[in-house]
């Protein structure tokens, strides 16, 4: 592989490229979207393969036999290693088993006989985008790169699917703009030879959870080691998130047993009743080795804060923007103590916990064993009987349970209970919405609901594959803004690694009433000492979130001032204007307004990069 050219980098953590095929035409396409800055490897013809922005810890290239494979990301894999597979590559689909087998998080991007495959992970933390652009079909990691080589303008009706809170799956996955086609999140991309023609091939399904806790455990403590591993292995010093909980502690200790020297960082939170940083002394009183920096509590930014000024660059909507400011806040002191990279505990709470859901289809195959689970979530949750009964017997499919839901956005939230043993929560408008943007976003889930197959069959996981895949639509977006301010962000659990290992636990071992996050305790016994086990909650911030509401809400009146979604004709302004002067008005509490502010700050960003803001 060679470099075409190469100028100004861009810092670890925000690799973005887009693909090409070995054509000329390709080529003359390439060279088009090539901007100052950017970077290119080659095919061996010398045509441009891959352009875009990495740095060269990110990238590992090989070359052998008429193939050529690119490693784009956190992966433990050598040049030598990754020059061995391509010389025994015969077939682009061999690339599913080598995807299946790598530690990390990364795009895989391999070329053989001049056609071209592009996946991302199943986690849905890296994508892949295809467009046709002049006659050739070119993938990407983000939507908006081929979007502006088309010129494109969001499209609105995608627009006012956003606003749906939440947007169910599969309407979150798909881009923002019609021409560019997002890939799921289990498919790779293969463009043929003739540069034209696409198809996805499917490269990844989730384990079958049938894996007692005790066997699964050390596979569980294996792979998030070797996911930390991925990232420490290198040395230097790297900052930890130590909030006290199973999530952040598990990885600050393995952290800490890697070559790397760990600050750990705690923020506690302003309710007087968190426990927070109880719990991250009484951590730290093991990890005599590790730094410990305690922040301000009143000197963290709230919910809500700089919302006027984000200029970040996003391809989607993202809710994330809410808590930009709290997510990059201790970044640049972290930096300042020589952290090179910032590992987070983010998606423990996504992958070592399960959705109650598994229980309907639990309470048909093991009904006794079910009952009693569900008597002890009826007391946990405080679920009424009756709604209980309902959501169990609702045996719905899922494309049905979405084109019902189409016909109630305009119902209170739904319960709960329906919520936990259903296919998910069911989506909701909210009265500052337009009866315009209601009847788009009614058009999307009857369109989806015709041709939709859940993620799958069983409802429980179906549940949990759509919120990992939810939660790392935001990761993805904070992953980028923390590159941005200098500190690039990681998170073990994400990996598909991780995930594939706590998704094969048996789900009544997995999520049970009786005990808090079974299986990460299982996992990291021997590694977390068991005093730091013992926790059974968690902070929820909810104090940050409802002072953020008060002390900020001139800016949310000044966000609905020329609001970008009112001149759409997707919303009330004159509604939100009112309801930002209420700050404390019944249900704002429940986040009911993120998709709304998500929506109006991503096209106010887009207007600030001089991109054409959609028409009505």
């Amino acid at each position: 592989m060679t470099e075409l050219h190469e100028s100004a980098r861009t810092g670890p953590g925000d690799a973005h490229f887009a693909v090409f095929t070995d054509r000329a035409d390709a080529a003359a396409v390439a060279r088009s979207l090539a901007r100052t800055g950017s970077r290119t490897l080659a095919h061996a013809s010398g045509r441009p393969w891959l352009v875009g922005h990495w740095h060269d810890e990110e990238v590992v290239t090989a070359e052998a036999g008429g193939a050529a494979l690119a490693v784009i990301g956190c992966c433990p894999i050598d040049a030598g290693e990754l020059r061995r597979r391509a010389a025994r590559l015969r077939d682009l689909s061999e690339l599913d088993t080598l995807a299946r087998s790598l530690p990390g998080s990364f795009h895989l991007v391999g070329a053989l006989g001049g056609r071209i495959r592009v996946q991302g992970t199943a986690s849905g933390l890296r994508l892949v985008f295809h467009a046709e652009i002049d006659g050739v079909r070119v993938a990407a990691t983000r939507a908006d790169t081929l979007a502006a080589a088309l010129d494109l303008d969001p499209d609105v009706e995608e627009v006012a699917v956003r606003l749906l809170w939440p947007a169910p799956y599969p309407l979150f996955e798909t881009s923002l703009w019609r021409a560019v086609t997002a890939v799921p999140p289990q498919d790779a991309l293969i463009v043929a030879a003739d540069g034209r023609t696409v198809r996805h091939t499917r490269w990844w399904t989730p384990p079958e959870p049938d894996q007692p806790l005790t066997r699964a455990a050390p596979m569980i403590r294996e792979a998030l080691q070797e996911a930390v591993g991925a990232r420490t292995r290198q040395g230097g010093v790297v900052s930890c998130d130590l909030s006290g909980g199973l999530d952040s502690t598990s990885v600050c200790f393995l952290a800490d047993r890697s070559p790397a020297r760990v600050v750990a960082g705690t923020w506690p939170g302003r309710d007087p009743a968190d426990t927070d940083l109880e719990w991250a002394r009484k951590a730290v009183s093991h990890l005599p080795d590790v730094e410990h920096v305690v922040w301000d509590a009143d000197a963290s930014p709230l919910v809500y804060e700089d919302l006027l000024t984000i200029d970040d660059l996003l391809d989607e909507p993202t809710i994330g923007v809410m808590d930009r400011s709290r997510v990059l806040h201790h970044l640049p002191g972290l930096a300042a103590r020589g952290s090179r990279l910032h590992l987070t505990g983010i998606g423990g709470d996504h992958v070592a916990w399960c959705s109650e859901a598994y229980y309907h289809r639990m309470l048909r195959t093991r009904p006794l064993f079910a009952v009693r689970q569900l008597r002890g979530f009826r007391a946990l949750w405080q679920w009424p009987l009756d709604g209980t009964v309902r959501a169990l017997a609702d045996s719905r499919p899922y494309g049905r349970w979405l084109a019902e839901a189409a016909g109630h956005l305009r119902d209170p939230l739904p319960p709960s209970v329906a919520t936990g043993l259903g296919w998910g929560m069911a989506p909701r408008l909210f009265d500052w919405v337009t009866p315009q943007a209601e009847g788009m976003a009614r058009r999307a889930l009857h369109a989806a609901a015709a041709t939709v197959s859940p993620l799958h069959p069983d409802r429980g996981m179906h549940s949990d594959l759509e919120q990992i895949r939810s939660c790392t639509r935001v990761i993805r977006q904070w992953d980028r803004m923390a590159a941005g301010v200098g500190l690039p962000m990681a998170s073990p659990f994400l990996d598909d690694r991780v995930i594939e290992a706590c998704l094969a636990v048996r789900p009544g071992e997995r999520v049970t009433p009786w005990a808090y996050k079974p299986v990460l305790s299982a996992a990291m016994r021997g590694v977390v000492p068991e005093a730091c086990l013992r926790r059974a909650d968690k902070a929820t911030a909810s104090m940050d979130a409802s002072n953020g509401l008060r002390e900020h809400r001139a800016d949310l009146l000044a966000l609905w001032e020329n609001s970008r979604l009112e001149a759409l004709g997707l919303v009330d302004g004159a509604a939100l204007r009112r309801l930002a002067r209420r700050p404390a008005s019944p249900g704002l509490s429940d986040a009911i307004l993120y998709s709304t502010i998500a929506a109006e700050v991503w096209l106010r960003g887009l207007a600030r990069r001089r991109a054409r803001v959609p028409r009505p």
